[in-house]
């Protein structure tokens, strides 16, 4: 499985220190044959290129099989909901009812405060990819 990065573009500015983030996994899944997909595909990166241009969008690729794609964003904490409709209302995927968002806010642990060991998680349940 490859994954292609989108073309690299100038970055907004980053948020304020005193505004926390939320982070997002989106799900997009294809409702429309392969075809419609490609043909507004150039539509769509276009517009994942003007998320990341504002900083928004951390990470995008298709799924493998391609039945859609994921998303990894940072939102502003404040209306983390708003921003997200926001992100699946401008995407030409959805405004052509050709993909269905799932949107997941996430917040991530941080590394330096809490590790994940063998007191949190046994290894025998971790995925054997990981």
């Amino acid at each position: 499985m490859s994954c292609r990065q989108l073309p690299e573009v100038r970055r907004g500015p980053p948020l304020p220190r005193t505004v926390t983030t939320v982070y997002a996994i989106a799900i997009i899944r294809y409702r429309r044959p392969l075809d419609e997909i490609i043909a507004a595909q150039d539509e769509h990166r276009a517009y994942l290129r003007s998320l990341q241009a504002e900083g928004t969008l951390l990470a995008a690729g298709p799924m493998d099989p391609r039945t859609g794609g994921m998303l990894l964003l940072r939102v502003p904490d404040g209306n983390a909901a708003g921003a997200l409709d926001r992100v699946r209302d401008g995407d030409p995927f959805s405004v052509h009812g050709l993909a269905q968002y799932e949107l997941l806010a996430w917040k991530p642990v941080d590394r330096k405060s809490t590790r994940l060991n063998s007191s949190h998680v046994s290894e025998s349940r971790m995925p054997s990819s990981a």
